[in-house]
């Protein structure tokens, strides 16, 4: 059975036949909207988890069903397209894909169940689409590799989910390691392990319960200046692709300062730079200097990119006067969704309490958090 367990909720759907899968959701430690810049990022995968059972039926009919949301799916695989904003149509893309790779793509039964909270920011999408890859990769015979399952699955979100999002939430899905980092490079699709040894760490995420609603459209934008300041830099220096090619020099040469394009620009090759240093401090052990670069990225994320919102800022400014906070930042697209925090284990109770009044007061809201540790990529675990 592996180390992982089958949830209770699936149990009962279990039978000789049956696979199970578990795709863990991820964290991002550094290393913000630089994906799209062909930069670096630093995720991890942990344990909150997507489940699916799966198992071959005769015929080519798709009989889907959700414990989360208690409600099924049947479908000719002849006739699958998208469901826009439905469970249904993150599984559907990946089994899209599998029949576009010119994959005999059978009949099969899949329950699905999840305790990745969702609108956290914590990648639940990229946890369905990887399990369901890696359960159809093995019941199938297909023979892909992880990188090709995660491009797959990057492909049914952009195709089926209408996200055009980077690679680093399938790709840490999938490779993660118990308590390591991946420093992926998302233009090569390279990647290496940094040891993330937290002692008497803990990372906690706080929920700001603000759903981004402005994240998509933002999101395009901030992909239009960065591209802007490229076509700026480009003039001078044709051989530049994108912002992973620049330097500091070159920005403040080719892009007025000041200008939104500059300050966009900035961050991003400034968040470049801090993540591969934050990589050496982890090969150090020295988590002091690497908390100092999550609050910098924060700093750069609210100050230069405006991403964040004054919820997010409140929650980071807030733990920054507690010395036995090492580190915070919003992680993710933005203008909600979770902080990421390096607590001390044997302060976080108390933090959590009086953060929980503190925030409710000032900002309106219930907050939400959880604790959570680096574990395993997807795996079989039946």
């Amino acid at each position: 059975m592996g180390e992982y367990r089958v949830p209770e909720q699936l149990k009962k759907f279990v039978t000789e036949k049956t696979i199970i899968v578990r795709s863990p959701g991820r964290i991002n430690l550094i290393g913000e909207h630089t994906d799209y810049n062909d930069g670096f990022v630093l995720p991890a995968a942990i344990d909150k988890a997507v489940y699916v059972t799966i198992e071959q039926v005769p015929g080519t009919k798709l009989f889907l069903h959700s414990v989360d949301f208690n409600e099924s799916v049947e479908i000719e695989l002849t006739a699958i397209k998208p469901v826009p904003g439905h469970w249904s149509t993150y599984i559907l893309g990946v089994a899209d894909q599998f029949v576009q790779k010119a994959k005999q793509v059978s009949g099969f039964k899949l329950n699905i169940y999840g305790d990745v909270p969702l609108g956290a920011g914590l990648s639940s999408s990229a946890a369905v689409e990887c399990a369901v890859a890696f359960a159809l990769n093995k019941i199938l015979n297909a023979g892909f590799s992880r990188k090709e399952l995660a491009l797959m699955a990057q492909a049914a979100e952009h195709t089926y989910a209408g996200v055009k999002c980077g690679i680093m939430d399938q790709f840490a899905s999938l490779f993660g390691k118990k308590d390591n980092v991946i420093r992926l490079d998302c233009r090569s699709l390279d990647y290496e392990y940094f040891p993330l040894e937290l002692n008497e760490y803990v990372v906690v995420l706080f929920d700001t319960q603000v759903k981004h609603s402005l994240a998509s459209s933002e999101y395009n934008v901030r992909r239009e200046q960065c591209e802007a300041g490229v076509a700026l830099i480009q003039q001078k220096y044709p051989q530049v692709k994108n912002l992973r090619d620049t330097t500091i020099e070159m920005i403040k040469e080719c892009i007025s300062p000041g200008d939104i394009v500059y300050n966009r620009c900035k961050y991003v090759v400034e968040e470049i730079i801090r993540l591969q240093t934050g990589c050496g401090d982890l090969q150090r052990g020295d988590l002091m200097a690497f908390g100092q670069k999550m609050y910098a990225t924060h700093h750069g994320l609210s100050k230069y990119y405006e991403v964040s919102c004054k919820e997010l800022d409140y929650l980071v400014e807030y733990v920054q006067q507690s010395r036995d906070v090492i580190g915070a930042r919003m992680m993710g697209g933005g203008f909600g969704g979770c902080t990421i925090n390096i607590i001390k284990k044997s302060s976080v109770e108390g933090l959590v309490s009086e953060l929980t009044v503190a925030y409710l007061e000032n900002m309106g809201k219930e907050l939400k958090h959880y604790m959570v540790n680096i574990e395993d990529g997807t795996s079989i675990i039946k």
